[in-house]
């Protein structure tokens, strides 16, 4: 197990330390795992009602990170996945207790029930009028199923909003409950699970899944879903758990709703953006008005990978409430959660390429080198790919083949000309392969071309010295040179060989100079790379060639058996 802890049993003190010593508005309770907002006695003066929620660690930002104006007024917290017991929380109510009275937010876990009931029965026998409502947002389980109940899960963070603005709003506690009640009661959610998390004081996953494997309806406590499937594409993911929720709760055409995508913690944000884009189109299939969607981390479960969608039916006077003023650490900015098409601007585009009917013939050498190159860079993917993985950052193979691909496509509407040829094959590159081959490769046909332009497109020395052009702009952009561990290992002796053998008569001068570049490659295994991703492990990556000079290799191979 690798976390960045202390000792297991000291994970929620310190956590809380940490989080208030970030968060001037926070204030910790002493002796108890406890944080509130600051200035909660001015919140009790005030006639304000208090609001408190909480559960086990674990969870975060869930349920420190919403304490502040507009949300909760404490946070009660247990160990990792454990409900706090019953004195903590009863010191939570003693110390947030006014007038207005307090109102419990409780996910429906036997535990937090148990700990938060009997606490609330303590503090009404000692004079404090204490409400409590009970959160089972989880549609995974059925309403009548031998179980505990319906879990408690991510929409109970839309109700710790609804419930604190009706607060800061300066309503009593009857209605105060009544707003929290009845987003509970509304608010519908299901998750899906790619990975289990690991529990500190356990030290391995929960449970196992294959690669292929998802699990669905799951709680967040690290247990297993109710169903376990194959696994499918994030709109798929999407669907279902709309379906799920959207049926449960009877959400149908013309509702307006607010919608929650939550990371369950170890789901990169890119693929939380894109679920979420997949519920927005579920739910307009549906002809359901989304007029508000957050998306992030709001409650977690450790590092488990996957996500929850909740969905909560809005009218005007709800809506309100969810875009109520807050300062919490946790809660989106106010801008955040508004819901509009994505506005997109027309891009500034060079003047246009005078249009020309003439193309390269299917036996012109320049259109049989590309496919060459082109088909030998295909092959190559998987070797590429490989070698990248361990010295880099695995993208290199893809990339290529990603281009070589582009340039098959447009093959039949290269211009006739060599050198613009070149150009236009220059700005497919620069356009369809990300990181850095692409400019470089772009750069270096573009220098290419210029020398041809200048010279005999027949002539074959012409061609040795766009090579050398091509590698003296990628050492120019790129600030490399020969015996960096680049490229250039391979294409400056490409380029100098073959000019030297041309000179000199050779009738094999191609294979000499890519038996050069071959060579130029294998010494890269014993250098250190001074710049790019490999430049970042340094000995680490001796052993293995550089992968962008092994490339060169394979399509000027491929070349020069095309072309001889």
């Amino acid at each position: 197990m690798k976390k960045l802890i202390d000792a297991v049993q000291d994970v929620v003190p310190e956590m809380l330390e940490g989080l208030a010593a970030g968060n001037p508005g926070l204030a910790l309770l002493e002796g108890q795992t406890v944080a509130l907002r600051a200035d909660h006695a001015d919140v009790a003066a005030r006639g304000e009602v208090a609001i408190l929620s909480g559960g086990g660690a674990g969870h975060e930002p869930a349920h420190a990170g919403y304490v502040g104006p507009g949300m909760l007024t404490g946070a009660v917290v247990g160990d990792v996945f454990t409900s706090p017991s019953t004195d903590a929380v009863l010191a939570a109510i003693r110390a947030v207790a006014g007038p207005a009275g307090v109102l419990l937010l409780v996910k429906n876990y036997t535990g937090d029930r148990l700990n938060f009931g009997l606490a609330a029965e303590i503090a009404r026998a000692e004079g404090t009028d204490v409400e409590m409502v009970v959160v089972g947002d989880d549609v995974a389980l059925a309403v009548d199923g031998e179980h505990a109940g319906r879990r408690g899960i991510a929409g109970t963070i839309l109700v710790h909003k609804a419930a604190g603005a009706a607060a800061a709003a300066g309503a009593d506690l009857a209605a105060v409950t009544a707003a929290a009640r009845a987003v509970a009661e509304h608010v519908g959610t299901m998750g899906v699970a790619l990975s289990a998390c690991t529990v500190p004081a356990v030290g391995h996953p929960g449970f196992e899944l294959a690669e292929d494997e998802i699990e669905w309806g799951l709680g967040i406590h690290g247990e297993s879903g109710v169903e376990r499937g194959a696994m499918v594409p994030a709109a798929d993911v999407a669907e279902r758990l709309v379906d799920a929720v959207t049926t449960d709760r009877r959400i149908g055409a013309g509702a307006r709703v607010a919608v929650l995508v939550n990371d369950l913690g170890a789901t990169p944000p890119g693929e939380l953006d894109i679920v979420a884009r997949g519920a927005l189109e579920a739910l307009r299939r549906r002809d359901v008005e989304v007029v508000r969607m957050w998306v992030g981390t709001f409650l977690s479960a450790l590092d488990m990978a996957g996500c929850s969608i909740s969905v909560l039916e809005v009218d005007d006077g709800l809506l309100e409430r969810l875009d109520a003023p807050t300062e919490t650490s946790a809660w989106p900015a106010a801008h955040r959660g508004r819901v509009a098409p994505p506005v997109t601007v027309s891009a500034p585009q060079p003047d246009a390429e005078p249009d020309t009917s003439e193309h390269l013939a299917a036996d012109a050498p320049v259109r049989r080198a590309l496919v060459a190159a082109c088909a030998a860079l295909r092959e190559a993917e998987p070797e590429l790919t490989r070698m990248d993985s361990e010295v880099g950052d695995g993208d290199l193979g893809t990339g290529l083949d990603r281009g070589a691909r582009a340039v098959e496509d447009e093959i039949d509407a290269l211009p006739a000309d060599p050198a613009d040829a070149l150009r236009h094959v220059a700005g497919t590159l620069r356009r369809v392969i990300g990181g850095t081959s692409g400019p470089l490769y772009s750069i270096m046909l573009m220098r290419a071309a210029a020398v041809v332009d200048e010279g005999d497109a027949t002539d074959a020395a012409a061609w040795a010295r766009a090579v050398t052009a091509g590698a003296d702009g990628i050492a120019e952009v790129g600030g490399a040179s020969v015996g960096d561990r680049t490229m250039l290992d391979a294409l400056v002796p490409l380029g100098s060989t073959l000019t030297e053998q041309l000179g000199a008569g050779a009738q094999d001068a191609g294979t000499q100079a890519v038996e050069a570049a071959r060579a130029g490659t294998a010494s890269t295994a014993e250098t250190v790379a001074k710049v790019g991703r490999a430049s970042y492990i340094g000995e680490r990556a001796k052993g293995t060639p550089d992968p962008g000079a092994h490339a060169v290799v394979v399509w000027a191979d491929a070349v020069v058996r095309e072309l001889s």
